[in-house]
């Protein structure tokens, strides 16, 4: 077995009322900031044991599919690299 973390970064999809990343753009742009869009995300950093790269990957995105993400209002990504 190897060590890997797995990041899974979970947003929501286009077209989903995002209010936390509205707040937080408006509060950038009265500070003077001029941007074009922003969009919230979290980000879950795993540890994890797995045969192979890509075994990780696939137990990162279950743990994504069944409980880190809502894949009717999130896209998520997952990237893994050996510890």
């Amino acid at each position: 077995m190897t060590a890997y973390t797995a990041t899974v970064t979970v947003r929501l999809k286009g077209g989903v009322l995002d209010p936390e990343a509205e707040t937080t753009r408006g509060a950038l742009e009265r500070l003077g900031f001029e941007l074009d869009s922003l969009r919230s995300a979290d980000v879950f950093e795993i540890d994890l044991d797995a045969e192979s790269s890509a075994d990780a990957e696939e137990r990162a995105g279950e743990m994504a599919e069944r409980l880190l993400a809502n894949p009717t209002i999130h896209d998520y990504t997952v990237a893994v690299e050996e510890r």
